[in-house]
Order: C-alpha cells, then sequence, then structure tokens
C-alpha cells in the first residue's frame, strides 16, 4: 500500500458548466486537452499518451457537476476526480481537480494538471 497524498487544486474557466463537463467526461472531450487520444467501453475509459496506454474506470458521474475516475493498475483508494463549481454570486466557473500523488511527485502532479488544464482552456477559448 503505497502512502499517496491527497490534493486540491482549483482553476477558473470561462465557459459554461455544460460545455466544460462534454470536456472532462466524454473520450472525443478528454482527448482535446487530457491525452492525445481517449477510448471508452462503457464506464472504463482508455487514455492513450505517445503510445502509451492507461486504463481507469469512471466510478461516478453527475451530468454538468463531476466526474470521477480510478486508474485500472491501483492497489489503494486513491482516484482523481474533476468537479465543476458554480460560484452561488459571480456565476464564476471553476475546475476542482482532487487527485492523488506520492510526496516525492507531488510538485510534478500539481504542475502536470496545470498545464493540461492550460489545454483545456486554450481549448475552450477560456483566459
Amino acid at each position: 500500500m503505497s502512502d499517496k497524498i491527497k490534493f486540491e487544486i482549483e482553476f477558473v474557466i470561462q465557459a459554461s458548466p455544460q460545455l466544460l463537463y462534454q470536456y472532462i467526461s466524454t473520450p472525443s472531450g478528454l482527448s482535446e486537452w487530457y491525452a492525445d487520444n481517449v477510448n471508452s467501453r462503457s464506464e472504463l475509459f482508455t487514455f492513450i499518451w505517445d503510445g502509451a496506454e492507461e486504463n481507469a474506470k469512471m466510478l461516478k458521474r453527475k451530468s454538468d457537476e463531476f466526474v470521477k475516475f480510478s486508474w485500472e493498475e491501483n492497489e489503494d483508494d486513491s482516484f482523481f476526480e474533476m468537479r465543476i463549481i458554480v460560484d452561488e454570486i459571480t456565476k464564476d466557473v471553476s475546475l476542482f481537480i482532487t487527485d492523488f500523488a506520492e510526496e516525492d511527485e507531488l510538485d510534478e502532479a500539481k504542475m502536470l494538471w496545470e498545464n493540461q488544464v492550460s489545454d483545456l482552456k486554450q481549448v475552450l477559448g477560456s483566459k
């Protein structure tokens, strides 16, 4: 059992929750920014980067709100979740990421998400 550390990061995204949800929950949306290619069979998603494949199971989803995945090779309870949060007052839309990483890989994992979400913002035309 590895001792992964849970971390959370939030990104303000200028897009509607409905549009953003399409980019975090569908293979075509995820392949626009998260991986080179994404395929799915029911709840099993295959993410492809530079020819290498990683499988993840979609554990939960709620339309226009969040998706939660678990990597297939995980031997612990870790997961990654992308949650859409709309500020009640300002109506700002944020993408709230929850993920796990080994202690010595924490900064790298956060930087990876920052780069991925930067790509997502570009695809969405968000700043």
